[in-house]
Parts: C-alpha cells; structure tokens; sequence
C-alpha cells in the first residue's frame, strides 16, 4: 500500500469549507430536512462535509423551477440557444477539471489518476457532443393514404418535442461522468432537470450547479437536491410534476424506481443498472496486451462499476498462462490514497461496502469452493481498502460468478467449446457490458454477436465514448445513454396530418 496520504490542495481545502447547498431556480439554499448527510472521505475514513437532506417540500419547489423553465425560457429556446450554453458548460468544465477531479476523488477515493480524465472525456467532451445535437433534432415528412378519404391528399409532419421535465438519479462511483450522461443529452433536447446526487458522494453536483448557471442556463434549467433514496429518491420516481426519470445504480432500487413511476403518472424510465460482464479470452489473442486489459476490467475504480469484467472466461489451453499474469498484475497494483502519486485501487466507497464485498470473498471460499489465487491479506487503514482478489476454478453457476459484487473480485472459469462458452456467458440476469479477445476477426465478429449485452468490445474493454450507445439488455437496465440513442429518451414524437384537399 502507498503510504503518502497527500494534503489537500488549498482550491480544495475551500471548496470543502463552503457550505453544501441545494439549488433551487437560481437559488442556494438549505436542505429544510431535519435529515443530515455526514460525507466521509472513504480513503482516510474521516468526516469532510455536512449537508442538510432535502425534504419533499423542497423537491416540490424544484420540479416547480424546472416545470417553470421548461415552459417559459429553455424548453422555448431554438436549438442553436442551448447549443452555445452547452458548448460555454464544455469549456468550464474543462477549465475546472483539475479541482473537480481531486474533489471527486477526496469525496469517493477514485484516484486521482482516474477520477480527473472522467471530467473531461465525460464530462466536457459530452456537453460539446450533445450541443452539435442540439440544432440537428427533426423529424420528418411524407404523405399517406388515409382510409376514410382516399380521394384527398394528406402531408404528414412529424415534430420531435423535448419531453418535459426530467428526475435524474445517479451514482457515487464516477458522480462527473453520470451527470453530464444524463444532464446533457436532456438539456440539447430541451428539458429541464431535477438532478439528485447519491448521498454517499454528493460534492460534485455543486460543481455542476454552479458552473450551469456561469455558462447562461437560465434559472430553473438545472436544479441540485442532495438526498437520500429512501425518501427524496423514492418520491422523485412517483411525483407527478416529474416526465421522466433517468437513473443509474443497483438493479433493485432500478426495479422499485420503474414500479413507482408506472403507479403513478406512468413517466418515462431509463435504467442504467448492475452487470456481471464477460470478458472471453481465446488462444490467439495478444497475451501480452490481454493479461494486463483484462485484469484492469475489473480492478479500475476498485471493481466499482457497473461495466467491469468481473467473469473471466479463458480458453482452457492458455487458462494457467493468463491466470499467473493476471496475479501477477494483481499483486503488483498500487493500493493507497485517490491522492497519492502512483495510486491505481483507491478505497472502496464504505465501510458496508467493504464488509459485503468481504462477506462474497467469505462465499468464494467457503461456499463456491474457488481457489484464492490472490488477495486476502488485511489492507492497511484507516480507509476502506481491499486488495484485489482473483478466483480460479470458478464455475459459471457459482454465486461469484452470477451475482454483482461490486468491488476487486475476479472469477476465472475455463472453456473449451465455443457454444458452451455462450451459454455460460448468457447464464446470469445480467448483460451490459463484454469483451472479446482473439486475432480471429470472425470469430470475433460471431463471439460478440452471441454475447446478450449491450456492449461488446473487441479486444478492449469498455468502449467507451460519447458516440457509442450504452446501456443494457435484461436486468442490467432499460434503454441507451450516449451517441444519438441517448437523446431519445428525452424526446417525444407529435405527428401532424394536414389535409390538402381532393386529389387533382
């Protein structure tokens, strides 16, 4: 473990001293919960802000500013209006993106190394992906027969309409990236947004707030709540204020979301849930370039994401080469501080997380009956670290290998036939995310296609960019984030059937 535990910066140390407000409108205020929101820096264990929980009455208050946006200022502006305010929101965060990072990092461990790229590949570079959308949202024209008059001439037009205001739910592990996943796409469409941070790591969504209004959202556009799930969650999902929800975590709490939402006033829903991703490694592949690919598939943000190749399937034939590689990458990542020099696994997000992620190792052991090639040795503390684990023998109906785990833990399974191979791929309720590693393009090509997931790179893991559509089949979620996908959620289609007259 690196033993540097880095000083904050002093844009950091001020930052952290101000106070953590709600945004409401144009407004900073008070959460008027009696809830608070103690933020715990989970490298060093220690307290780094208070933040009062909002209450109902301040949700109310929030989707009435953004109804009142959406109806009277950006919902009306052309597209090329909210183009430049996305393009502005771009440019700041690229100038911040250094002191957002560290307070990525100092509010969710992320290490710096990781945590500050995320700002700027998806963070920057989607708000400037999403503004040339902006002014390129049609739809399209044609003439139709229409059955009761067959003997007039009909045009139809078809108009695609922002759909109204839109509850936007996300994660702790990479808080920069989610947000501008879902705030930029709703904003180029013309929404407005209610965006509630997770309560584990809520520090950015200030960031965010601030840096909307400086780059000429005009109130009400974009509005911040700091909550928890159980209550302000909960209600955002059921408020009949709210068209549409976009939300990011756990299957379970995805599956509760789309319940309320359809008890109440039947909104949209977008899910971006859990996944247990393949990663398929054939004889033929670069081992050199695989071995390290695919062990930072699941150890990146300390096995933290929902796209990370936690299954390892390996051909029988390089199953010992490639699991020794992978130990020996595991071994040798740098376990310590999100601020240190070096860091690569930075803490897991808390202490619960951290107990259950031990109570899975306990299960691969005790009850899978897996060989622990690596990991086990106690972490340092404080903070909450553990050191990577890799499972061999694990079989593909191993609860290890079926259920999200959400942290450092590896499972090698062997193949040898291809067709068993997707069967086992395709065996858990999960499939967003894959990965194939073969010089064989048609191989490839078939392996991708039979893998059930929204994703499959070739090659490389998590593909990741603002054009590319993400999301995932089965439990892993509802609908696409990313690319021009992405912007269909927040739309709606109007058709308009004129009628010309008799046919000449």
């Amino acid at each position: 473990m690196h033993p540097v535990r880095p000083d904050y910066s002093d844009a950091a140390k001020a930052w952290l001293a101000r106070p953590q407000k709600l945004l409401i409108g144009d407004r900073w205020l008070e959460g008027s919960s009696a809830r608070r929101i103690d933020v715990e820096n989970p490298g060093r264990e220690e307290r780094i802000a208070e933040i009062a929980a909002a209450s109902i009455e301040d949700l109310d208050r929030a989707v009435a500013a953004a109804r009142c946006a959406f109806e009277t200022t950006w919902g009306r502006m052309h597209g090329r209006e909210r183009a430049r305010v996305l393009l502005r929101m771009a440019e700041l965060l690229d100038r911040d993106a250094d002191l957002i990072g560290e307070i990525m990092t100092i509010d969710n461990g992320t290490p710096l190394a990781s945590s500050t790229p995320v700002v700027r590949l998806l963070g920057a570079e989607l708000f400037r992906y999403y503004a040339g959308w902006a002014t390129k949202i049609s739809g399209e024209a044609f003439t139709p027969a229409v059955g009761s008059r067959v003997d007039h001439d009909f045009v139809v037009a078809t108009l695609r309409e922002p759909i109204g205001v839109v509850g936007a739910i996300v994660p702790w592990n990479a808080p920069a990236g989610m947000m501008a996943m879902k705030v930029a796409p709703a904003l180029a469409a013309g929404c407005a947004i209610v965006l509630k941070t997770a309560e584990l790591a809520p520090l950015v969504g200030r960031f965010f707030g601030e840096l909307m209004l400086e780059a000429g959202a005009p109130p009400g556009t974009f509005n911040l709540l700091h909550g928890h799930g159980d209550d302000v969650g909960a209600a955002m999902a059921s408020h009949p204020g709210i068209d549409k929800i976009a939300f990011t975590g756990s299957t379970r709490v995805g599956r509760s979301i789309a319940q309320a939402a359809a008890a109440s006033n039947l909104k949209r829903v977008t899910l971006e849930l859990g996944g247990k991703s393949p990663v398929i490694v054939f004889p033929d592949a670069d081992l050199a370039e695989a071995i390290p690919a695919v062990a930072m598939a699941c150890f990146f943000v300390s096995g933290q994401a929902c796209m990370a190749g936690t299954r390892l399937f390996v051909h029988d034939d390089v199953y010992d080469e490639v699991a020794a590689g992978v130990a020996e990458v595991a071994r040798n990542l740098s376990l310590g501080d999100g601020l240190a020099p070096g860091s690569v696994i930075g803490p897991v997000i808390s202490a619960r997380q951290k107990a259950r992620i031990e109570d899975y190792v306990r299960i691969g052991l005790e009850e899978d009956g897996a060989t622990m090639l690596v990991g086990g040795e106690a972490a340092p503390s404080p903070g909450h670290f553990i050191r990577p684990v890799l499972f061999t023998e694990v079989r593909a109906d191993m609860r290890i290998a079926q259920e999200e785990i959400f942290g450092p833990v590896l499972s090698m399974i062997r193949f040898r036939d291809e067709a068993d191979l997707l069967r086992e791929v395709n065996s858990t309720v999960y499939g967003l995310s894959g990965s194939v590693w073969t010089r064989d393009i048609r191989r490839a090509l078939r392996v991708a296609h039979g893998v059930d997931s929204g994703q499959v790179a070739v090659n490389y893991h998590a593909a990741m960019s603002p054009e590319t559509p993400f999301g995932g089949n089965r439990q892993s979620g509802w609908g696409r984030e990313l690319g021009r996908e992405g912007l269909e959620p927040y739309l709606k289609t109007k058709a308009i059937s004129i009628n010309v007259g008799p046919r000449a």
